[in-house]
């Protein structure tokens, strides 16, 4: 089976992680999205508030299945039998930040290999924290979010 963790904060989930997520669904078997829990970050949305949306969001869709975790990822890619980390990349700046991280993992673990998709074009400017800026200021984060986490924020 192909199995991969897609880690990250998602704090909130955006259309650029689901862009991701659902042009990857093709490769694998199974998508983890995994829910870092990094006691440094003080997230606005707990980690049980955005799991929930990828579970709202991928309710009809087995494959994909949101978890929390702490710790190093390519220990937790063990724990679930993973042997891919999944990646978005927006920009080339991304390209080098990420590639620092995939080429940590692969000397922790040189069995698990990380998968970079680009983001559509359209997703491109959308980014959690540009969100949760727009969010804090009271304005209309809509364009950027999935219909789940619209909703649930209505409330």
């Amino acid at each position: 089976m192909r199995i991969c963790l897609f880690p990250g904060t998602f704090d909130p989930v955006t259309l650029g992680h689901v862009d991701i997520i659902n042009r990857a669904l093709p490769l694998f078997d199974k998508i983890y999205v995994g829910i870092g829990i990094n006691s440094s970050k003080s997230p606005m949305f707990s980690p049980e508030q955005r799991m929930e949306w990828f579970n709202e969001i991928y309710q009809d869709e087995p494959k994909v299945e949101s978890v929390g975790y702490e710790g190093l990822t390519v220990n937790y890619c063990n724990l679930i039998g993973a042997k891919f980390i999944l990646r978005g990349i927006r920009y080339v700046s991304d390209f080098e930040y990420e590639k620092t991280i995939a080429d940590a993992n692969r000397t922790l673990d040189k069995h698990i290999e990380t998968i970079f998709l680009t983001g559509e074009p359209k997703f491109t400017s959308v980014a959690s924290t540009i969100v949760r800026d727009i969010l804090k200021n009271g304005g209309d984060a809509s364009p950027f979010l999935p219909d789940a986490v619209i909703k649930s924020l209505k409330r």
